[in-house]
């Protein structure tokens, strides 16, 4: 499908709600590979965390999500837990600084990040606005002010976003 190019310094923002113990959300990662192929820098994808209290490592895992951001690796990291989301809930704390390490992260920083909490608030503000905007679990997607949520079903989630994507990069005066 071929999709219209925004004009130069154009793009619109895709929020992705996410929880990185989330199997949902690792199955989403397919659908948004895509959507940065096709779409390039006019497709701004932003990782929110919604971490699900089910899920223990959730929250410690969205705090070395934004040491590995502040580390110039946010997406790589975000994509290789997810990548091993079911070692997640086995290893913990151990897997994320495993990770950060094969990445070419500092895990030490990363370790000492999850010990003082210094991104806590990051997650936690993440959190309130996703419960604001009604998000209830992962994946859940922001678009030109609709919500799609992807917990149930991905099914053509991926296509309801390109249309929202191409109208709000074909006529609007600023994309969100």
């Amino acid at each position: 499908m071929d999709h219209p190019s925004p004009p130069p310094g154009r793009s619109t923002v895709l929020e992705f709600w996410c929880e990185l113990q989330c199997p949902d959300c690792h199955a989403a990662l397919a659908d948004l590979r895509s959507l940065r192929e096709a779409y390039g820098d006019a497709l701004d994808i932003q990782l929110r965390h919604f971490p699900l209290e089910k899920h223990k490592h959730a929250l410690a895992a969205a705090q070395a999500y934004e040491e590995a951001l502040v580390q110039g690796r946010g997406w790589d990291f975000a994509e290789a837990v997810l990548d091993r989301v079911g070692e997640l809930a086995a290893k913990g704390e151990p897997l994320l600084l495993e990770i950060a390490a094969a990445l070419g992260l500092d895990a030490e920083e990363m370790d000492t990040a999850l010990i003082d909490g210094r991104h806590l608030l990051v997650v936690d503000a993440d959190e309130a606005e996703g419960r604001a905007l009604g998000v209830t679990g992962t994946p859940t997607y922001v678009i030109g002010g609709e919500r799609l949520d992807g917990g149930k079903s991905q099914e053509g989630l991926r296509e309801r976003i390109a249309r929202i994507a191409d109208g709000l990069l074909a006529d609007g005066p600023e994309a969100s």
